[in-house]
């Protein structure tokens, strides 16, 4: 039996005709740049997160990049960050003309190890960067406690954790600042790109909303030099549509998890590390397995697909030679990125698909 790592149209099947309407309702009224969906969909997010503000915007990364442009990050300044992440986590620090500052994470839940944050602030660092990668929140108690004592902000990189929570507290609210993807693989996606900025400050809010539109506040009159990074109204009509079943999606993920976790005791494999202070919404379901690209050559002869979620860690890249980082530099990155791999999670597998891969997955051994 072949099993996908990810089925779109399977989640969408059930909820055709709603995300239809939805679609033609902007059509009609022909809104198509900050309409009301955008609005709508901006009050609702904040009210997931328990905050003041989200504002929309045109991607995951450019969510990123506002907020960090909106602490006051620019020339000559540093971000701390894991080096363990998609691409943006980084390359929007650089292109802001900051310096990416890479630190280690945690081995089990491959988020930022707080312990090594000390020796990494100087008098340029301006912000952190903490990623809730695979779906679950970084110790941000820790986090939050290192940035107020260093006068720093902390913008939550939680393009991959909708909805999930830490000490109860949504992911987004932890920080100064939280961004969050709606690309279509995410836990809750568009037709598309598009992205949300949440935040309880009001002045960091007002300035995101004023960079996505070319960084004003009225028409041709600029206070900043901004973007043009606005979410489209059809995809804020998309997600509005969609929003209403994501605690169904995401209870399907964990539901799937749970199997996973107890058929995989007692292989020779890492299953996900729960941290006792977070709720894990399986954004992805990451094992950690020695002879990795073996065990994905058995994987796929056998019709199962899976990803390796991240290959080279950031410190390794090519375009970040420059700053001088070697192999051996960051360790658990390292480690990490060369064992990982993501299996089928999402919430519409069937009881039969779950099955084939947990036997597909004792067989290599």
């Amino acid at each position: 039996m072949a099993v996908p790592l990810l089925d779109i149209k399977r989640q969408h099947a059930p909820i055709r005709e709603e995300i239809d309407a939805a679609v033609a309702k902007v059509l009609d009224h022909g809104l198509f740049i900050l309409g009301p969906e955008v609005k709508q969909l901006e009050e609702e997010i904040a009210k997931l997160c328990g905050v003041k503000h989200a504002i929309g915007v045109a991607s995951g990364t450019d969510a990123l990049m506002l907020a960090l442009h909106a602490c006051g990050v620019g020339p000559g300044d540093e971000v701390i960050t894991s080096a363990f992440s998609f691409f943006a986590s980084a390359s929007v620090i650089s292109r802001l003309g900051a310096k990416p500052v890479f630190v280690d994470i945690d081995i089990d839940t491959y988020n930022l190890d707080p312990g090594k944050l000390e020796t990494a602030i100087n008098s340029r660092t301006k912000a952190i960067l903490p990623i809730h990668i695979f779906g679950q929140c970084a110790a941000m108690d820790e986090i939050v406690a290192i940035a107020t004592r260093h006068n720093i902000k902390v913008v939550e990189d939680a393009a991959q954790a909708i909805g999930t929570e830490y000490k109860g507290k949504k992911a987004g609210s932890l920080g100064d600042a939280g961004c969050f993807s709606f690309f279509p693989t995410k836990n809750l996606g568009c037709g598309g790109d598009g992205g949300m900025v949440v935040t309880n400050n009001d002045e960091l809010a007002d300035m995101v909303r004023m960079l996505r539109v070319h960084g004003g506040k009225f028409e041709y009159l600029h206070e900043v030099i901004g973007y043009n990074s606005r979410l489209d109204t059809l995809q804020a009509a998309i997600l509005l549509a969609k929003l209403p079943y994501l605690t169904q999606w995401t209870d399907g993920r964990r539901t799937n998890a749970a199997y996973y976790d107890k058929a995989l005791s007692g292989l020779p494999l890492k299953t996900p590390v729960v941290s006792k202070d977070a709720r894990h919404i399986y954004h992805q379901y990451t094992i950690a397995i020695e002879k990795r690209d073996d065990f994905i050559e058995h994987l796929k002869a056998n019709n199962i697909s899976s990803k390796v979620y991240y290959p080279v860690p950031f410190h390794l890249q090519k375009c970040f030679s420059d700053l001088g980082y070697h192999l051996g530099d960051i360790p658990n990155c390292e480690q990490a990125s060369n064992t990982v791999v993501s299996l089928p999670v999402f919430g519409e597998m069937t009881e039969a698909e779950r099955t084939e891969v947990v036997e597909v997955i004792k067989s290599f051994f």
